[in-house]
């Protein structure tokens, strides 16, 4: 059995991660397959926390440019999210894992709030974590949400999860020529307008240190590779270099 180099971790699943090959929404053998690697993290003792994105029912900045005011947009974005976190919470639930789902927006019939010190004891309980509502406020992403979260909660490691292998110098889907940057400052990051993370979520992890660890979730065990401290994906971290 692989031996954990992470203790607690913070994953980022944006909405597309469970959409799989369909145009819109969640697919249930994504989330049955994400469920399945996430169960084999957990079995390690590690404590995870995971924040959802909600891009794949309904993006903030896509409705403002269609008209809808963009308060309202990034709310039914928020929204988006706890949907997203349902169908997650469901699939580990039957799976035999114990979750709990808090949301930066009250819903007490579905959701729990969250507060800090009660999401990090279900943490110590052994309990998953589903954290939706983004941060609770328009104008601010997911990645922005799971940044917050992982400072907050003092994870060792923001995990992002991409349909890409990692950091590159420009989009590898577009460019057959990009080039892979195996680890990477904040500030290169930053300074580059990198597809990490948006500018937000990176100052706030170099601010207090929290390593971002990028990498393809679409490669079926990448979630157990990258806990047990394989060399796949990007690293971004204080000290960074682009080799």
């Amino acid at each position: 059995m692989p031996v954990p180099v992470y203790r607690r971790i913070l994953l980022k699943l944006s909405g597309e991660a469970l959409m799989g090959q369909r145009p819109f929404g969640i697919d249930p053998e994504s989330v049955a397959r994400i469920a399945d690697e996430i169960r084999e993290v957990h079995a390690l003792g590690v404590q995870i926390a995971v924040v959802l994105g909600g891009g794949n029912i309904i993006r903030g900045i896509s409705a403002a440019a269609q008209g809808i005011d963009r308060v309202a947009g990034d709310h039914m974005g928020l929204l988006a999210t706890a949907i997203n976190g349902l169908g997650m919470q469901d699939a580990l639930e039957k799976r035999g894992l114990t979750t709990r789902l808090m949301s930066a927006i009250e819903m007490r019939q579905i959701a729990e709030p969250f507060l800090r010190r009660r999401a990090v004891r279900h943490l110590e309980k052994g309990r998953l974590v589903m954290l939706v509502g983004g941060t609770g406020n328009p104008f601010f992403t997911t990645d922005t949400a799971a940044a917050l979260r992982a400072n907050e909660m003092k994870a060792d490691v923001l995990l992002k999860a991409t349909k890409v292998d990692g950091v590159f110098d420009s989009d590898p889907l577009r460019n057959p020529n990009a080039k892979f940057l195996k680890t990477l400052s904040y500030r290169d990051a930053l300074s580059a307008g990198l597809q990490v993370m948006d500018a937000a979520a990176i100052a706030l992890c170099m601010e207090n240190g929290v390593p971002i660890k990028v990498f393809n979730l679409f490669v079926p065990g990448n979630i157990l590779r990258v806990v047990a401290g394989e060399e796949i994906g990007s690293l971004v971290t204080a000290e960074g270099g682009t080799r």
